[in-house]
C-alpha cells in the first residue's frame, strides 16, 4: 500500500480496518491486533493495517522510528506468540510530515489465528475474542481456496485414525487458553477442526497435519512420515552398520524418541588435565542436533516423495538429509542465512510450535551453528539441492 492509500485509512475513525498505537508500551495489544486483521471476520478479503506513533486522531504523536521499533515488530511474526504465522509487513512511513511505523496485515490464508491461544478478531471499531459462532464462521472461511499440502484432507483415512486422547490432553491444552477451554462446549469433531485437523466440510477427514500431529500411525497416510537412523562403524556407507532403527508416530512421539536416540550415541570426553576441574566434551551438542533434525522434519517435501529424513552417523561426522529442496524464498544460493526463512509446511510448524519443539520460528540453524562453536565442532557444511538438502556435521576433534 502506497501512502496515498494509506493516508485516508489512517484519519478514518470509524474503519475495522485501522488501529493505531502511540508507541511500543503495550506489545500484547499490538499482537492482538495482528491477530484480529488476520483474521478477518467482516471479511473484507484486504488488508489491516496498524500505525504506531499515531493518537486516535490520526495526528502524529513524535515516536522516534528507529531501526530497532522496526525489528521489535517484525519480530512479533516470527515469536511464536501468533499462530499460524500472520502474513505482514512493516515498514517507516511519513504522511503530512509524520513518521510512522506501519504494520500492513493481510487476511490468514487458513484462519482461525490465535495469540496465546485466544482467537481475536475486530467488532467495529475495537478488538474482542471469538464467540463459538464467530469461530465456526472463521473455520468456514476456509473452504474456499487452494489449500496448501498439510491442510488437504486424506479420505482415505478417518477421524478414528486420529488419537483423541493424545491431542485432548497435549495439543489442545496447549493451543488453547485454559479459560476458553472452560467456557466452551465444542464436540471433538469442532475442536479438530478449529486447529485444522480435520477438514471442515462433513464427513470430518483427517488432514495431512492432523495425522502428523497427532495421528494413530502417520507413514500409513502419509509415507514419508518417518525418520531413518543408521549408524556406521567407520566413514563411508560401505562400512559395517552398528545399529538401525526407523522411528514412526506423531511428532510428539517421534520427537521424543529420536531426541533420546541422538543422546545415546553421543560419547562425552572427560578432560582431567586441563585444569583444576573435571571438563566433560560432547562430540556433538545435543542442542545442535535437536535443531538440524527438527528443521529436516519441518521443512522436508511430505506431499512428492515417499523418502524419509535420513540420519547417518558416521564415526567422523552426521549427515542429515531432508526430502524436499528450498522453498519460497529460500534459495541454494541464501540457504542458512540469518533472517532468510520460509515455510513449505506452515501448519506443522505451528503444530510442533505448540508441542514446545520450536521455541521461535527461523532460527534453527542459528541456533546449531552456536552450538557447534561453543564446543569446538567445525562449521556446518551443506549440500543444498533441488530435491534434497544434506546437512553435514562434523564431530569435535
Amino acid at each position: 500500500m502506497n501512502d496515498a492509500e494509506l493516508e485516508p485509512l489512517l484519519f478514518d475513525a470509524e474503519s475495522d480496518r485501522v488501529e493505531r498505537k502511540e508507541s511500543l508500551s503495550d506489545a500484547g495489544k499490538i499482537r492482538q491486533a495482528i491477530c484480529a486483521f488476520a483474521n478477518d471476520m467482516p471479511d473484507h478479503q484486504t488488508a489491516g493495517v496498524l500505525f504506531i506513533g499515531a493518537k486516535d486522531d490520526g495526528s502524529g504523536a513524535h515516536l522516534p522510528i528507529t531501526d530497532e521499533l522496526l525489528r521489535r515488530l517484525a519480530d512479533m511474526r516470527s515469536d511464536g506468540n501468533i499462530l499460524p504465522l500472520p502474513s505482514m509487513t512493516v515498514g517507516k512511513r511519513t504522511i503530512r510530515g509524520c513518521e510512522m511505523a506501519v504494520v500492513i496485515v493481510q487476511p490468514a490464508y487458513a484462519p482461525p489465528v490465535r495469540y496465546n491461544g485466544r482467537i481475536w478478531i475486530r467488532v467495529g471499531p475495537r478488538r474482542a475474542t471469538a464467540s463459538a459462532e464467530e469461530e465456526r464462521r472463521l473455520n468456514e472461511k476456509r473452504r474456499s481456496g487452494d489449500l496448501p499440502f498439510d491442510l488437504h484432507p486424506v479420505r482415505a483415512a478417518s477421524i478414528h485414525d486420529l488419537n483423541d486422547i493424545l491431542f485432548q490432553r497435549d495439543y489442545l491444552t496447549a493451543a488453547v487458553s485454559p479459560d476458553i477451554l472452560e467456557q466452551n462446549q465444542r464436540t471433538l469433531e469442532q475442536q479438530l477442526t478449529s486447529v485444522r485437523f480435520v477438514s471442515v466440510e462433513e464427513p470430518h477427514y483427517p488432514t495431512v497435519v492432523g495425522l502428523l500431529a497427532v495421528g494413530k500411525s502417520p507413514a500409513d497416510f502419509v509415507p514419508g512420515a518417518y525418520v531413518q537412523f543408521l549408524r556406521i562403524d567407520g566413514t563411508g556407507l560401505a562400512d559395517p552398520i552398528i545399529n538401525q532403527k526407523e522411528l514412526h508416530g506423531p511428532i510428539l512421539d517421534l520427537l521424543r524418541v529420536l531426541d533420546e536416540v541422538l543422546k545415546a550415541n553421543i560419547s562425552t570426553a572427560t578432560d582431567i588435565t586441563s585444569g583444576p576441574v573435571e571438563l566433560r566434551h560432547p562430540d556433538y551438542p545435543i542442542v545442535a542436533l535437536q535443531q538440524l533434525t527438527r528443521n529436516a522434519i519441518m521443512h522436508r517435501d511430505y506431499q512428492t516423495t515417499n523418502a524419509p529424513v535420513r540420519i547417518t552417523w558416521f564415526k567422523d561426522r552426521i549427515e542429515i538429509q531432508n526430502p524436499g529442496g528450498p522453498f519460497g524464498q529460500v534459495t541454494p544460493q541464501n540457504f542458512g542465512t540469518p533472517g532468510i526463512t520460509d515455510y513449505r509446511n506452515y501448519y506443522l510448524a505451528e503444530a510442533m510450535k505448540t508441542f514446545g519443539f520450536v521455541q521461535r520460528f527461523g532460527v534453527g540453524i542459528s541456533l546449531a551453528r552456536k552450538a557447534l562453536q561453543d564446543n569446538d565442532n567445525p562449521e556446518l557444511g551443506f549440500d543444498v539441492q533441488g530435491n534434497h538438502v544434506l546437512v553435514t556435521v562434523r564431530s569435535r576433534s
